[in-house]
């Protein structure tokens, strides 16, 4: 027998596996939840949990059971309990354990339900560390208690004083969500749109409450300060289909869509129809036919649709893939053009101010676009005669567009400033999914300019182009984009001015959660034993206090100093990424007027109220005698 025979893999009876439901889902979590993650992403799978329980909740309320849910999350445990009809007691632990078993098969039951296929709860409860599910029916419960999907108490039914629903709660499995976090915003945003689709419904989180009585209204003027809006929000629905939007000065297209009350982050099918409808709706309005990016430039919008049975891309359910309203083929592209057409153009009818505003507007787009049309070719020329990848851009070969979507969701842009610090980086990083793009000195603060700008600009120009953005942003090749600067004034001044870059003309690749920024350590402490890397002042005062009175301590001032083996620590698997988050409230012209314009005593005065002086930090561990020039 040859050496390849010998070596080659057997494929006989023994080499096929029959796996469990909860085996077959931690094999494979991705097919569930969609990335792992850490929690720094919006659609990391520790928010997809919460989101797969809290649907069913939302469901139970849209079928009439139900008006208030309460949601408490301490430290990394999850609790969610409806007041719904509760779970038949005789089914509590198939529906949270065994596949294909549910109450949403029949479409009587859950008409226009987001989980249709009863495998939301069981991924929960075969990827928590600790699961519950307890329900309390016409005075009678049952609860029963799992570890990573394995049954280990079983409670007899009992007597309850309890008001019918569901409890569960739950805990992410440390061995599966690796070093995750919670990061607030993104939850109360999550919940926040719950009640924006549910008009009578309260959520109540951590003490918090949460309820919109006008639905997308009330989103849009979150989204949309008064100042911002160019005319009053539009606000039209019926039973079945809902629109709020309004156009600001703003660069990009902003939505929000939704799917029987679930957000869909990707879009989908009724985003697709929206957006066609909308430009057909203007053009017939206005009996011209003006380019749909003149329309829709500066766009924010939500647009919310129920259909009966929908169809997503993938069990996250954050793309549609419906082309019908309901089984009975009623095309949804056909039902969504009908509800613009007549109800936005009934409504520019009757406000002829605001039929004006908009009008406006879309020609001013269309001076603008060719206004930029020349600067736009010569940018591009620009670009190619740089030579964009051996100048700025070290590139990684699979890209955020690419087929391979299980790596995708990982592709990665460093932009980092100098030579020292690209080199640091492009050592150290893994060439498939991280890619390196190099600063020349300081950017340009871009606050207030015209995004003319960034075509004449060679560092922006370069920056876009390696982004692939300058003519959509669905062309995007990185999913992340980090700002990777020195710990110093110079290195924070630099991510402020290219954060101003992004919200000033790319605000939703904020939105979308694409920006962050990263985080290195400030200081190594070692002695001959033990090296520990200190993210913070905090970090380090505990890492002296470990390792004894005088280790030698090391103040990373710039990226260049740390050592590409150092740095490989800290771009790889434990990489600490803080996301750039815009809060529901937030105005991007106030931030970036206060921040970046011209009212430096304002700042000044801010900077001195906010000072911090930490004192007595050694002290309080029992250190006393570490020279001063060892601790600056």
């Amino acid at each position: 027998m040859s050496s390849e025979e010998i070596q080659k893999p057997q494929y006989t009876e023994s080499e096929i596996r029959s796996l469990d439901w909860k085996e077959h889902i931690r094999l494979r979590p991705g097919m569930y939840i969609g990335k792992l993650g850490d929690g720094t992403s919006v659609d990391d799978g520790i928010y997809v949990l919460i989101k797969e329980i809290v649907d069913n909740s939302i469901d139970e309320h849209v079928m009439g059971n139900g008006k208030k849910i309460e949601i408490n999350i301490d430290d990394k445990r999850v609790q969610v309990r409806d007041f719904g009809r509760g779970i038949p007691l005789g089914k509590v632990i198939d529906c949270v354990s065994k596949i294909n078993t549910g109450g949403k098969y029949d479409s009587k039951a859950f008409q226009k339900s987001v989980g249709l296929n009863g495998v939301g709860t069981k991924a929960v409860n075969a990827l928590s560390s600790y699961f519950v599910v307890q329900s309390f029916r016409d005075g009678r419960t049952k609860r029963a208690e799992f570890k990573c999907g394995e049954l280990i108490v079983d409670s007899p039914e009992t007597d309850t004083n309890e008001s019918n629903g569901t409890y569960i709660t739950f805990e992410p499995d440390a061995s599966v969500f690796k070093n995750y976090r919670y990061i607030q915003e993104y939850i109360r945003d999550q919940i926040k749109n719950y009640t924006y689709l549910n008009s009578a419904l309260t959520i109540k989180y951590n003490g918090d409450s949460y309820a919109s009585r006008r639905g997308l209204l009330d989103l849009l003027e979150t989204k949309v300060t008064t100042e911002a809006a160019l005319y009053p929000v539009i606000h039209v629905k019926t039973e079945d289909m809902e629109l709020a939007f309004t156009h600001t000065d703003a660069y990009g297209e902003e939505y929000y869509s939704f799917v029987n009350g679930q957000y869909t982050t990707q879009g989908g099918t009724h985003l697709a129809a929206f957006r066609e409808a909308f430009v057909r709706t203007i053009r017939d309005f206005y009996k011209k036919e003006f380019d749909a990016a003149d329309i829709r430039s500066s766009i924010t919008a939500a647009i919310s649709v129920r259909v009966m049975e929908p169809v997503f891309e993938s069990q996250t359910k954050t793309k549609l893939g419906s082309t019908e309203m309901s089984p009975d083929g009623i095309s949804l592209k056909s039902a969504v053009l009908d509800f613009i057409k007549k109800q936005v153009d009934d409504y520019l009818h009757k406000n002829t101010k605001t039929a004006d505003a908009l009008l406006k507007k879309i020609l001013q787009n269309e001076r603008e676009r060719k206004d930029m049309a020349g600067v736009q070719k010569l940018a591009k020329e620009r670009a190619k005669r740089a030579n964009l990848h051996n100048k700025k851009l070290r590139d990684c070969r699979i890209h955020f567009g690419d087929e391979k979507k299980e790596e995708r969701y990982d592709s990665t842009l460093f932009i980092t400033e100098g030579d020292s610090a690209s080199g640091s980086i492009t050592k150290s990083r893994n060439p498939d999914l991280q890619a390196v793009f190099s600063l020349r000195g300081k950017p340009l603060n871009c606050y207030g300019l015209k995004k003319k700008v960034v075509y004449e600009n060679e560092e922006f120009n370069l920056l876009q182009h390696a982004l692939d953005i300058e003519e959509s942003l669905e062309n995007l090749r990185y999913n992340k984009i980090v700002l990777a600067t020195d710990a110093d004034v110079d290195g924070m001044h630099i991510r402020l001015l290219m954060m101003t870059f992004f919200l000033q003309f790319f605000p939703d690749l904020v939105r979308n959660g694409h920006l962050y920024i990263l985080q290195t350590p400030l200081f190594r402490v070692r002695n001959k034993k033990e090296t520990i890397y200190c993210f913070s002042d905090k970090e380090r005062v505990n890492a002296i206090g470990k390792l004894g009175v005088r280790p030698e301590i090391t103040r990373f001032k710039g990226l260049g100093e740390i050592s590409p083996d150092e740095f490989g620590r800290f771009i790889g698997p434990d990489i600490r990424l803080e996301p750039v988050i815009l809060k529901e409230e937030a105005s991007i012209e106030k931030l970036l007027n206060y921040y970046m314009g011209k009212n430096t005593p304002e700042r000044q005065e801010f900077i001195i109220d906010n000072l911090v002086v930490e004192k007595n930090d050694l002290a309080e561990i029992g250190v006393t005698d570490v020279p001063e020039e060892e601790l600056a």
